[in-house]
C-alpha cells in the first residue's frame, strides 16, 4: 500500500509539473485568439530599442524631402560662388552622394583646387554618371574613397588633409546659411 501511495504521488507530481512548464511555453508563444495579428504587428510595442526613440524631423537632415529643400536654397548660392554652373543645380550635382555635406565639400575642393568636380565625385562615390571622366585619373574600379585620398589622387602636389579640412568647414558653413 505504501508503494502505491509512493507512485501515485511521485506520478501527480510529474503531471502536475509539466502542465504547468506546458502552459509557460504556451504563454511565452504569444497572443491568441481574435486579435492575435493585430496584437503581434503592434509596433507601438516593438522589442527593438531603437524604436524607442523618437526623432526630431526639424532638425534632422535625413528627414524626408529635408534634403531636397536645401539643395534648392543652396542652388542659388552655390552657383553664385562659381561652384555650380549657372544651368544646373545641387541636386543634379550632389544625386550620387549619401549625404549631402559631403558634396558641399567635393564642391568646395574641386573649385579651391581647380581640379574637374566630375572627377572627384567619381572618385569619392565610386559612382560613375554620364558626365565625361576620360580625362581624369580614376581610382580602382568603382570603389568610393575619401575626399582626401580623391584630392591626393587627382593633384598630388596639393596639400590634400588641409584642403579637406577647409572644403569640409566651406561646407559646413553652407548648410548653417540655409539653416540646416
Amino acid at each position: 500500500m505504501r508503494k502505491t501511495l509512493f507512485v501515485g504521488t511521485v506520478l501527480l507530481f510529474g503531471v502536475s509539473i509539466s502542465l504547468t512548464l506546458g502552459a509557460e511555453r504556451a504563454a511565452a508563444q504569444g497572443p491568441a485568439g481574435n486579435g492575435a495579428a493585430a496584437a503581434a504587428q503592434d509596433s507601438s510595442h516593438s522589442l527593438n530599442p531603437i524604436k524607442w526613440v523618437k526623432k526630431d524631423s526639424k532638425n534632422s537632415t535625413e528627414a524626408p524631402g529635408s534634403r531636397s529643400e536645401a539643395e534648392k536654397k543652396l542652388t542659388p548660392s552655390l552657383q553664385a560662388q562659381g561652384l555650380l554652373a549657372a544651368n544646373s543645380t545641387a541636386s543634379d550635382a550632389c544625386a550620387p552622394f549619401t549625404a549631402l555635406d559631403g558634396c558641399l565639400a567635393a564642391l568646395h575642393a574641386s573649385h579651391n583646387l581647380g581640379v574637374d568636380f566630375n572627377c572627384l565625385r567619381a572618385d569619392v562615390t565610386g559612382v560613375h554618371t554620364s558626365a565625361d571622366i576620360s580625362g581624369c585619373k580614376v581610382a580602382d574600379g568603382e570603389k568610393a574613397q575619401g575626399l582626401n585620398k580623391a584630392i591626393h589622387q587627382l593633384k598630388p602636389d596639393a596639400n590634400a588633409k588641409e584642403a579637406t579640412k577647409e572644403a569640409e568647414q566651406q561646407a559646413k558653413d553652407d548648410l548653417k546659411g540655409v539653416g540646416q
